[in-house]
């Protein structure tokens, strides 16, 4: 069966999109989509790369053609995206908890509920007490959580996660591999679709 790889960072708007798109290419192909938190600010400084907003800054109306153009991606896969007034938002404590859910019967209740948060809802998600509403609200287990995102070993996890994803060629969010393939980006979605189905 594949497997497509998706590293992430609850942070990145590209990243919020390509999560929608992606869990239909996965139903569309039998695909299966595995999570790879990683911090983006961690993978920029470890790779010499820097975020958009930042190469970006002194170029006001490519920043404004960026926002109409995911807008506009987002109209077409019927995604619900928001400007979040916080942006950019501290997103280390999101990403631990990312790391800190894999293989929990919870999961994906976790990832929905914080790309939902951050982008559909624009809330403050580097405030703990919101991040424990949020929580609170999916019905999650906000106690074990909460605990998890100060654990000596789920820190080091993530740092270790990120540090692996740059080993492997990661230089920014959202990166996807199948196999030893790699597609950055949302526009290389549909490259990635048709590469599933060229190798099935």
């Amino acid at each position: 069966m594949t497997t497509i790889e998706f590293y992430y960072d609850f942070g990145s708007p590209y990243s919020h999109l390509a999560y929608h798109v992606l869990s239909g290419i996965a139903e569309r192909t039998g695909a299966t989509l595995v999570n790879r938190p990683v911090l983006i600010g961690g993978v920029f400084k470890l790779s010499g790369n820097r975020s958009p907003i930042e190469k970006d800054e002194g170029v006001p109306l490519k920043l404004a053609y960026t926002w109409h153009e995911m807008q506009r991606y987002a109209k077409r896969h019927g995604i619900a995206q928001n400007q979040n007034p916080h942006f950019p938002v501290n997103t280390l404590n999101l990403m631990r908890g990312a790391l800190y859910a894999q293989g929990k019967p919870w999961e994906a209740d976790y990832t929905a509920a914080m790309w939902a948060a951050v982008w559909r809802d624009g809330r403050k998600m580097d405030d703990p007490a919101v991040i424990g509403a949020v929580l609170a609200e999916a019905g999650l287990p906000v106690d074990d959580i909460i605990a998890a995102v100060q654990d000596p070993a789920v820190k080091k996890a993530l740092i270790d996660a990120t540090e692996a994803a740059v080993g492997r060629g990661v230089f920014g969010a959202p990166t996807m591999f199948v196999g030893d393939e790699m597609f950055f980006g949302k526009d290389s979605l549909t490259e990635l679709e048709h590469f599933i189905a060229e190798s099935a």
